[in-house]
């Protein structure tokens, strides 16, 4: 069972991710044919599951990396079209760019950043539950 206060992270998160994906389908909308699995935007529940762009982050312990763990931001997009070379790197520097602009909006609470690692872009900070009752 996850802690209230891991859920409440995640669900600001998801919030956060959700409204960059809609920025990007506004800015990108039309530039590709949607794959022919997808629903079209709007047409599902989870914006996950729908539209031209699944954005995300999912966990890394990180180990063996320059910034430790955090979450990797990850821009799926869904076409089966061939991409030109180099556009999934500028995607994904886009939607890194809002995370930082959104950051302080959805978790300025926390003390949290976007770096680029390696070759993946990842929110790393301060993920700490607060004190539990052993501390």
């Amino acid at each position: 069972m996850m802690d209230y206060r891991q859920v409440e992270l995640e669900r600001k998160m998801k919030e956060m991710f959700d409204r960059i994906d809609d920025m990007m389908e506004d800015r990108y909308q039309g530039s590709w044919r949607l794959h022919p699995n997808r629903l079209e935007r709007g047409k599902a529940s989870n914006k996950e599951a729908d539209g031209l762009f699944n954005i995300g982050a999912a966990f890394s312990p990180g180990y063996g990396t320059r910034h430790g763990r955090g979450y990797v931001l990850d821009v799926s997009v869904s076409t089966l079209e061939r991409l030109p070379f180099g556009l999934r790197r500028k995607l994904t520097r886009e939607a890194a760019e809002l995370v930082k602009t959104l950051l302080p909006q959805y978790l300025g609470e926390r003390h949290l950043e976007i770096v680029k690692d390696g070759a993946v872009y990842k929110i790393i900070g301060d993920f700490s539950l607060g004190k539990t009752l052993r501390d």
